[in-house]
């Protein structure tokens, strides 16, 4: 067993060490375990636990679940209001259904028992402070060293990081951000006749700040209400929020948890790799820039971290090593980058014409027949421009009016969207 063993000390050498056991980590483990290697899930949290989270499983997500899972529904959607910051509301409706709503603590323990049940081992209630892949804790040039904070050593051929949008794992890989919103969200439980009146019904609410956007979403005797806008707009964001509550005659009702979390979106150029250490998900700042959904990229990045982290384990050197990790950011950007690429796009269109997108939402058809296919999973954002000419040439065409309007030096300098100032305090 020399392959599995550290040169010193005859330590346990796992195949792969993932931090996190989120959406992204839990796949992640799951893909990498069903090769019948040693694999190794962290979490610093007890199972289950709450996580700040619209819980709206659209269809990527749905299609990219471990193989008979079942999604734990608490509703599901067929019709959509559309508001204009509590104005022009109108809703829309389907004979399909849309997309579900879940809860995350019974979702993300789902998926880790997913992930054991393919041979994952899980510890909770551990808290990693650091990787290194160099020093007095790495016997050789194929290992890294997961620190605990507690001193004890976890050594394994290929890490993936996946702990969230604060991710010390991302920190050593050297992520670069340049998107950081603040949502706010409360779960606030109503009589029954409420929870009747929302049944199998959502609502969108663009909101007063560019970009920003509320959301209600129906799970039973209880409804997910939150709201997000750019970091450094925090009073902002709670006054838009505690006014959407108002709004909807919610005011009255005490919620049970009010959360809060700073989402991040990496740059275009960001590292998703650094020697033996990948990372996923939030922590790789992979999500859809305009509407922040990020459950469908932590499956999909965290199963193919999962798969590629699995070369890495088996490359005999760095120059291998390397090359599976290259291949990896390959496959992240040839697919979830370019999504990203034309949510950056939309985001920008809707930060100037919210309007616009309300009327063509609730008044022009193939605009809410492109919601549906979205949300379905019958298309992406990114699809949606390769095979309809008309919305490329319109994305363009607003580009370059919007560029013919910017101060010189303007670009990238607009407040709300930078890195700086991710620290700061929610709630």
């Amino acid at each position: 067993m020399s392959s599995e063993q550290a040169a010193e000390g005859n330590q346990q050498v796992w195949d792969v060490v993932v931090v996190g056991a989120g959406p992204a980590g839990a796949s992640a483990a799951h893909a990498a375990a069903c090769t019948g290697r040693r694999v190794l899930l962290l979490e610093k949290a007890e199972l289950p636990r709450y996580k700040t989270c619209g819980g709206g499983i659209i269809g990527p997500s749905r299609d990219s679940l471990p193989p008979g899972f079942e999604l734990p529904l608490l509703d599901r959607v067929h019709a959509v209001t559309f508001s204009l910051n509590g104005r022009l509301a109108r809703t829309r409706r389907s004979k399909n259904m849309l997309f579900g709503l879940i809860n995350r603590p019974e979702f993300d323990a789902g998926l880790v028992e997913s992930a054991k049940h393919a041979g994952a081992r899980v510890r909770t209630g551990v808290t990693v402070s650091r990787v290194e892949q160099h020093g007095t804790d790495v016997p050789d040039r194929r290992t890294v060293a997961v620190v605990l904070a507690d001193g004890e050593v976890i050594l394994a051929r290929a890490v993936i990081g996946a702990d969230g949008s604060a991710s010390r794992i991302g920190a050593h890989v050297g992520v670069k951000l340049d998107q950081v919103d603040l949502g706010l969200e409360a779960e606030i439980p109503v009589p029954e006749t409420v929870a009747e009146d929302w049944a199998g019904r959502v609502l969108i609410d663009w909101g007063p700040m560019p970009g920003s956007y509320g959301w209600v979403f129906p799970k039973g005797d209880t409804l997910t209400v939150g709201v997000i806008s750019a970091r450094g707009e925090g009073a902002a964001t709670k006054r838009y929020l505690e006014d959407f509550i108002g709004r909807l005659g919610l005011a009255g009702f005490e919620p049970r948890i009010s959360s809060g979390h700073l989402t991040r979106c990496r740059a275009e150029d960001s590292p998703l790799s650094r020697g033996r250490v990948l990372v996923c998900g939030d922590a790789a700042g992979l999500l859809e820039p305009w509407t922040r959904e990020g459950i469908s990229f932590a499956l999909r990045s965290g199963r193919l971290a999962g798969e590629w982290a699995i070369r890495i384990a088996e490359a005999h050197d760095a120059v291998d090593a390397r090359r599976q990790a290259l291949n990896y950011a390959f496959a992240i950007k040839s697919g979830l980058g370019v999504e990203m690429g034309v949510g950056r796009r939309m985001l920008s269109l809707f930060e100037r014409r919210p309007g616009m997108f309300h009327a063509a939402l609730t008044g022009f058809r193939p605009a809410w027949r492109a919601f549906a296919k979205i949300t379905r999973g019958t298309t992406t954002l990114g699809e949606l421009v390769r095979t309809h000419p008309m919305a490329g040439r319109a994305l363009d065409a607003f580009d370059r009016r919007e560029e013919s309007k910017e101060p010189k030096g303007a670009k990238g300098a607009e407040s709300g969207r930078g890195a700086e100032g991710a620290k700061e305090q929610v709630g």
